[in-house]
């Protein structure tokens, strides 16, 4: 196995920095093995197969092309769950998880009824479903292999998360939904423009479905997720949103607006602002 790591080191030394050069070389023999940590560490001496040696050649091949390791693994790890990671599909984010968080910490209904709105792996519903396990969650996308692929991560973790259809823009197909306690949505929030500050392994192998929104309305999703929440959220529920960082105070503004209250903007590990929250108050 020296012989393999050291190899790997060398590949990607002139395109990863050390440190990220380990974390890809304990995923792949995660994956080639099925070594937890420690079992890598002290598995130094073992030897490899022509066919795993083969596999770590084509695993670095498509690594220096740039290609996510999640998608070449075909799978990634969220909120400390398994999820299967597929082209077409958004990589979720440790920011993601924060917001996550924040909901579970949050959360103080009895069993809430819970919307994921653009759910992508299914990553958020999930999570929210193993820690949440008195709540119905509910989660939509519009594209087939996001739905695919979130149904796929509720079986693979054992939770009942009915997935579905649904385009928030246009608001089809038409749906009778439940009053909803909880709705929490990473929609697509990067304009075209940023574009020209993003790492080729997004621009290149990412969905820009799942990413990008134009430059003339950037608060797009999140104006119509608003008006959504406003008509479909009960008394005291509230409506949870990953943001672009810079637009921060215009999300407050806009949801504020459409009358939503106790709005807060949150920072995220990194010191952005990357979430907000905010609740329907209807008069008694």
């Amino acid at each position: 196995m020296k012989a393999g790591i050291a190899s790997i080191r060398k590949e990607l030394a002139g395109s990863f920095s050390k440190g990220e050069i380990e974390s890809l070389i304990a995923l792949i023999f995660e994956k080639l093995k099925g070594y937890s940590r420690t079992q890598f560490l002290m598995a130094g001496e073992e030897k490899l197969s022509k066919e795993e040696l083969l596999m770590i050649e084509t695993i670095v091949a498509r690594l220096k092309d740039h290609e996510p390791i999640q998608y070449i693994l075909g799978e990634t790890e969220f909120y400390g769950l398994p999820f299967y990671s597929v082209h077409g599909v958004l990589i979720p984010r440790p920011e993601t998880e924060e917001l996550v968080q924040w909901i579970i910490q949050e959360d103080q209904f009895t069993a809430p009824n819970i919307l994921d709105i653009g759910t992508g792996t299914g990553c958020i519903a999930v999570s929210l479903r193993k820690n949440i396990p008195q709540a119905t969650v509910l989660a939509c996308d519009i594209s087939p292999v996001c739905l695919e692929t979130a149904r796929r991560n509720a079986q693979l973790n054992a939770v009942d998360v009915p997935v579905f259809e649904y385009d928030i823009l246009n608001d089809r197909p038409e749906i009778d939904f439940p009053q909803l306690d909880i709705i929490v949505s990473n929609p697509p929030y990067v304009r075209e423009s940023e574009k020209l500050h993003m790492l080729k392994n997004v621009l290149d192998f990412e969905p820009g479905l799942a990413l990008f929104v134009p430059d003339e309305s950037p608060l797009l999703f999140y104006e119509r997720i608003a008006g959504f929440a406003v008509a479909h959220l009960s008394n005291g529920g509230c409506l949870y949103l990953e943001i672009n960082e810079a637009l921060g105070q215009e999300c407050l503004n806009m949801l504020q607006e459409k009358g939503l209250t106790e709005v807060i903007l949150k920072k995220d590990i990194n010191g952005k602002d990357r979430m907000i929250r905010s609740k329907v108050q209807r008069q008694q």
